[in-house]
């Protein structure tokens, strides 16, 4: 669950189905916090809400109810008229609004039907609403593509093992031994890009968590994810490491100054971090 601060008042959103649902019960304490509900429930009894209601079910829901929707248009607007979410979900098969119970319960609405209740609310609340969830899905986005290219790091990282394993550990060596291996082709690759060891980076860090790697921009971790295939293609032809390191610095230095001066590839920059190729 995220929350979003909208004019003083906290806004949960929650991925439902794979789509995003607003908490128009906090929504409704930016008008009242002591009458979330009747202030829902006033919402859905006017004529305009459930055709919109309506229409929403009928373009993106395929179980929805258009018999019972019709019985609650009619009855829309009328002094006798009332209505909760709980009936209008159970009574037509509504999708765009959800009603939970526990700890992070309340009435969520899709965002399309959030907006247009936040509208009713408040037209200011929903101009901030709109901008505070297009921020957040902003940051979702840019968190998601750094954990993909860090992702592919190591993915790239377990091919490089597989060809150590292969290529470069003789069958006599014991498990330490071939964790120095390891460590040692690791730091090829840390020499090539950063211009250090992961254990000179951890000594010149000492108040960070993580490895020289969890701090890479992200112009460096497309360049470590290409160096990992590289040099395991290059353990193979049987190159030495020390010629490995010196060929995969200049590829380095290359391919960095490409990401970074490029301004077509400029969005891959995330800043600078902890050193680059030098």
């Amino acid at each position: 669950m995220a929350k979003m601060m909208v004019l003083d008042q906290e806004v949960a959103v929650q991925s439902i189905a794979d789509a995003d649902y607003i908490c128009i019960t906090d929504i409704a304490k930016y008008k009242s916090g002591d009458h979330t509900d009747d202030l829902i429930r006033n919402w859905l009894r006017n004529r305009n809400t459930i055709e919109f209601l309506g229409i929403w079910e009928q373009l993106n829901n395929p179980n929805f109810n258009p018999v019972e929707f019709d019985g609650f248009r009619k009855q829309a607007g009328l002094n006798s008229f009332t209505l909760t979410p709980k009936q209008w979900i159970e009574k037509t098969n509504a999708i765009g609004i959800i009603s939970k119970a526990g700890r992070y319960g309340g009435t969520y609405a899709y965002k399309d039907i959030a907006f247009e209740f936040a509208s009713w609310i408040s037209v200011e609340f929903k101009l901030y609403l709109i901008k505070e969830f297009q921020r957040l899905k902003e940051e979702e986005r840019l968190s998601l593509g750094w954990d993909i290219r860090r992702n592919l790091a190591r993915i790239n990282y377990r091919i490089q093992t597989d060809a150590i394993k292969e290529n470069l550990i003789p069958s006599e060596l014991t498990s330490s031994q071939t964790n120095l291996v390891y460590a040692s082709e690791a730091d090829v690759l840390n020499m090539a890009l950063f211009g250090m060891t992961a254990k000179q980076w951890r000594e010149s860090h000492p108040g960070e968590k993580g490895n020289i790697r969890d701090y890479a921009s992200m112009s460096q971790l497309v360049c470590l994810s290409n160096l990992e295939n590289l040099n395991a293609h290059f353990i193979k032809e049987k190159m030495p490491q020390v010629e490995r390191l010196v060929k995969l610095n200049h590829i380095a230095i290359q391919q960095m100054r490409l990401l970074t001066q490029n301004p077509d590839l400029g969005l891959l920059e995330n800043g600078d971090k902890h050193g680059s190729a030098s």
